[in-house]
């Protein structure tokens, strides 16, 4: 089930809101900036399809954010609990840092934590089948796929070399909670 915490930085024991609840969700994350929707898809799709399949099954919410966005490209990443290389492609993600455009990603199924760090309070954030979130160019975040990550996501990108992270040398993302 999807989930918002939302933290005091200094206090990562102690979650000042968490909810389940989409709508809820849905506004504490519009007023930091960050989208958060839900889609369906037009015909059923299953880990292991194509990415052409898994486009077309959501053909209709991705013309709508191309148009309205202005991405050049658009892709379907799967990442397997099997994946020789998930411990790196973990670690990879695991450090506060922030991009210079949107980080657009809707979980077509599995799930990932993203950590939003903004004004002093950090917000995670657990995705899962169905969501999409757009984190804001310049927003810092960390982003946790789990020790066995199982997702299938579609990106979105504006410019063509696509995820470029900047990185902010700070320790916060070690003093919050992991996705175990």
């Amino acid at each position: 089930m999807s989930r918002l915490r939302i933290f005091d930085e200094s206090a990562p024991d102690a979650p000042l809101l968490a909810s389940a609840d989409h709508a809820v969700m849905r506004a504490e994350l519009a007023a930091i900036g960050v989208a958060f929707e839900q889609w369906e898809a037009a015909q059923p799709v299953v880990p292991g399809d194509p990415p052409e399949a898994i486009m077309a099954a959501y053909k209709a919410d991705i013309d709508r954010l191309v148009e309205a966005n202005g991405f050049r490209s658009v892709d379907v990443v799967s990442i397997a609990p099997d994946n020789p290389q998930r411990a790196e492609m973990r670690k990879k993600f695991l450090d506060e840092h922030f991009h210079k455009e949107d980080e657009v990603r809707f979980f077509v199924a599995g799930s990932g934590l993203f950590t939003l760090h903004v004004d002093g309070k950090v917000y995670e954030v657990l995705c899962e089948s169905g969501d999409l979130i757009a984190v804001p160019d310049r927003m810092t975040h960390w982003f946790d796929m789990g020790p066995e990550p199982s997702f299938v996501a579609i990106r979105f990108f504006t410019e063509p070399d696509g995820w470029v992270g900047h990185f902010t040398g700070t320790d916060i993302a070690t003093r919050f909670p992991r996705y175990e």
